[in-house]
């Protein structure tokens, strides 16, 4: 049975870009046939949740790397370019096999 997998998206203020990524990605999850609960955050927020897998863009890798998240419960997938779906597929498909969602 496939696991239903907890997916934040997260950007600087938790509104626009994380949004957008959301969007993008809830396609390629359809696609896919994965069941996600997904929501969208500011960092500071993130940081102090635990979902099985944050997105995010490459751009936010140093603040991310200030909090103590623990990669073997959250997984972090980092984005160049938030609304490209061939970037997500390619990034977000090996931590959905890795944590039984697919």
């Amino acid at each position: 049975m496939k696991k239903k997998v907890d997916i934040l998206f997260v950007c600087g203020a938790g509104l626009g870009s994380s949004f957008a990524a959301q969007m993008a990605a809830e396609d390629v999850l359809n696609a896919k046939g994965v069941q996600a609960k997904l929501d969208h955050v500011d960092i500071s927020t993130a940081a102090s949740m635990k979902p099985d897998i944050i997105i995010t863009a490459q751009n936010f890798k140093t603040q991310f790397e200030k909090f103590h998240i623990d990669e073997t419960q959250t997984k972090i997938v980092y984005l160049k370019n938030i609304v490209s779906k061939a970037e997500i597929e390619e990034k977000l498909v090996p931590v959905l096999i890795e944590k039984g969602a697919i």
